[in-house]
């Protein structure tokens, strides 16, 4: 399998955990990484809420040394800022330092933050610039095609932070309008990928194997992002890697399987938040891995009561027990 190379850090495989807030923290990372994701990126991390010190945020860069290569993301629209703070936390041990210049959710947006960057191309290039003179690791930025219809600036905004110094873009083939409904066009990532010399992560509808070679087909893009799709579903790094590797359509995962891992799961939550945010935690992690699964409509309906997380096992040991 072809190997992904970003500045100076080379990943096992091109198959990518896509940054989500809310979902990529490190118990779940862990258990991407353990399913072979080839980078795992973290949850993003406010540059200003870095520099004020917020005591929330140093628990969302904690990084295990299981789980790299990591990729550590800032948002932020103050170049000076951004930069800066970029510089206080490179000891830290990611890989890669992400900038997001993708995420649709209005209270970033509303702040000249996110994806407001694209239509900003200069402002977005000079928090690229300042952030790569700051540190040594590679800087990547994460992009959609562009904020609406009328505003579809991937591949100028690509090219100007390529000229910026990114080491790679991955591009959502979304607009922010969009947000995550609708197709992806992956034709834009097609046209980044021809534009600029770096590596272009594809982003948007990967669902598994099949999808994954197709949009490598159809773009040349030299990775994929998977999110999404691997809520509930850390086994897909595996499946797609095989697919990537040999051209087969793995297994799916066991019941077993399946129990396992939310177990696991559980007791990482616990470990590392403790049971009160734990138990919060898991609710939309158990929503998504038993999706479809018999009688499990019940147990959602039971984990959203339950405040223990003997309850919570007790409860997946019985969902798991029933033919």
């Amino acid at each position: 399998m072809k190997k992904l190379t970003i500045g100076n850090v080379t990943l096992d495989n091109p198959v990518i955990l896509a940054p989500m807030a809310g979902v990529t923290d490190l118990p779940f990372r862990l258990l991407c990484r353990e399913q072979g994701a080839g980078l795992v990126c973290m949850e993003m991390v406010s540059a200003k809420a870095i520099f004020y010190k917020n005591k929330n945020t140093e628990s969302l860069m904690e990084i295990h040394p299981e789980e790299c290569p990591a990729s550590l993301q800032l948002f932020g629209s103050d170049p000076d800022i951004v930069s800066e703070m970029a510089k206080r936390i490179e000891e830290k041990p990611f890989s890669i330092l992400d900038i997001n210049m993708g995420c649709p959710v209005p209270k970033v947006v509303n702040n000249g933050e996110g994806s407001a960057l694209m239509k900003n191309e200069k402002l977005a290039a000079e928090i690229v610039e300042k952030t790569v003179k700051a540190i040594k690791k590679p800087v990547t930025v994460k992009i959609r095609k562009g904020f609406d219809e009328t505003n579809v600036n991937a591949v100028e905004l690509a090219k100007r932070l390529e000229q910026a110094g990114a080491a790679a873009i991955a591009v959502h083939g979304r607009t922010r309008e969009q947000y995550y409904a609708g197709k992806a066009d992956w034709d834009i990532i097609r046209q980044v990928k021809e534009a600029v010399s770096i590596p272009v992560i594809g982003n948007g509808d990967i669902v598994d194997g099949k999808s994954a070679v197709k949009i490598m087909e159809e773009t040349g893009c030299d990775g994929v992002m998977i999110g999404r799709a691997a809520r509930g579903n850390p086994f897909i790094f595996k499946q797609i890697n095989e697919y990537l590797e040999n051209g087969t359509e793995p297994c799916k995962p066991s019941m077993e399987e399946i129990k396992a891992t939310i177990l696991r799961h559980s007791k990482l939550q616990m470990q590392y938040k403790g049971e009160y945010t734990a138990i919060r935690e898991m609710r939309k992690h158990v929503a998504w891995y038993t999706t479809g699964l018999p009688h499990s409509a019940e147990l959602r309906r039971k984990v959203n009561e339950m405040e223990t997380m003997e309850q919570l096992e007790d409860s997946i040991e019985q969902l798991f027990l029933v033919k």
